[in-house]
């Protein structure tokens, strides 16, 4: 059977991921054909420029510069798409499915923003989109949700799905650096970009906590519907603050039931250190399940790179491809509940707010009647200094951002308040 069947599989992307993706489908060839039922016969690798170093040696009748002919080639059984971005990335995986190809691909921008476009033309063309490798690395989390939860309902999923803001925010607790020294050595590693903007400022999470949020509440969600905070605004004195409240800080991906609607967004946030996701470090990634039936689920593993990337990337490929030899298909999108996104300032949730406040009779109980004013429920006050260094802490307990927000507002125009020097949501603990 294996000599009569030979699948054919095309690479669109040669770089950090792809060259991997190549290496792995060219020396695991024979444990690929044995677990899929066939050969995997790689016959085209799409690239910007032929003669571009690369971490794979290839030969040249692999290469070529015209994408578009690669996926439109009718043998074409998988196409892998690891180019990355909106365009072309979009038109050609149309294409592929067009013209007959399932697809394997790790873009997370794309889905996030244009998933139902793909998953529609997937559907028609009886075709697979499958997208693991689209958030956090080689962590198996889209499966899971996708499918070995698929008769549970998930209430809540709370992740870390970038490395490099994690790096960072680690490095900020453990040594006591500030944003941009622990920014500067990311960068010296390898961990952040020349330009981290996507990463410290939270593009990158909100892109995957659109396909988190979609996948588990059976729901068309956009980044576009996820309230996005960065890290570039958190200073030593936020991560100081957090460790007196035997915290840490982490940006946060928070996907939630909230009234029948979803809730998705990311920022940071201080978590208590007994919090299975406190205990993530470096540029390690993980993602906290809650469900009804399984409980509390925990994924952890390295979230980027390439070699954990392409095995992701791989894994796909594998059931992909057995589909294609049973002529079958697997599971497409799943948005029958088409639940409504709640809007951020409607969202629970509890602010951590340090105050610069006069040291004087009456500013405790002012400014608790400015929390009680926005029916906002105190849990903890922290006086800290005397006279002029005097600083108030407060952690509410759970409340409507909006009235939270409202609140922090009000402070910041009191005589008493000189300044809010730290305001900070609050996750992980009792309400």
């Amino acid at each position: 059977m294996m000599e009569k069947r030979r699948l054919k599989a095309a690479v669109l992307g040669c770089g950090s991921v792809g060259s991997q993706v190549v290496r792995l489908l060219t020396e695991q060839a024979d444990d690929l054909a044995a677990r899929v039922g066939a050969p995997v016969e790689l016959v085209g690798v799409a690239v910007r420029r032929l003669d571009a170093p690369r971490e794979v040696d290839l030969p040249p009748d692999l290469l070529t510069t015209d994408a578009a002919g690669l996926v439109a080639r009718a043998d074409v059984d998988v196409v892998i798409e690891v180019i990355g971005g909106i365009e072309p990335a979009r038109s050609l995986i149309l294409s592929a499915l067009a013209n007959g190809a399932s697809v394997v691909t790790a873009n997370k921008a794309l889905l996030a923003e244009d998933g139902p476009t793909l998953f529609e033309a997937a559907a028609k063309a009886e075709r697979d989109l499958y997208y693991e490798a689209a958030v956090a690395g080689a962590i198996p989390i889209v499966r899971p949700l996708r499918e070995s939860l698929a008769g549970d309902k998930v209430t809540r999923v709370l992740g870390i799905v970038n490395g490099t803001t994690n790096f960072i925010l680690d490095k900020m607790d453990s040594s006591g650096a500030g944003f941009s020294e622990a920014l500067e050595e990311a960068q010296e590693l390898g961990y952040a970009e020349a330009d981290p903007t996507a990463d410290v400022e939270g593009f990158d999470a909100a892109a995957k906590t659109a396909i988190l949020a979609s996948l588990a509440f059976h729901s068309r969600v956009t980044d576009t519907d996820v309230y996005r905070e960065g890290i570039s605004e958190v200073t030593a004195a936020d991560v100081q603050s957090a460790r007196e409240m035997d915290s840490v800080v982490k940006l946060l991906s928070i996907c939630e039931l909230r009234d029948g609607k979803v809730a998705a967004r990311v920022h940071p946030a201080m978590i208590p250190r007994s919090h299975p996701l406190a205990s993530v470090r470096g540029a390690y990634n993980a993602v906290f399940v809650e469900s009804e039936a399984a409980g509390q689920l925990m994924f952890y593993g390295p979230g980027a790179g390439g070699a954990p990337t392409a095995s992701a990337v791989l894994g796909d490929l594998v059931t992909v491809a057995r589909n294609r030899l049973a002529g079958t298909r697997g599971m497409g999108e799943s948005a029958y509940a088409d639940r409504a996104v709640l809007p951020m300032g409607e969202t629970r949730t509890r602010y951590h707010v340090a105050l610069d406040v006069d040291d004087r009779s009456g500013v405790l109980a002012a400014v608790a009647m400015t929390f009680a004013d926005h029916d906002v429920s105190i849990q903890i006050v922290r006086q800290e200094g005397r006279g002029a260094d005097a600083e108030l802490v407060v952690v509410s307990h759970a409340a409507s951002d909006a009235a939270l927000s409202a609140t922090v507002q009000q402070l910041r125009d009191m005589d008493i308040v000189r300044a809010v020097t730290s305001v900070m949501r609050v996750e992980g603990g009792d309400e």
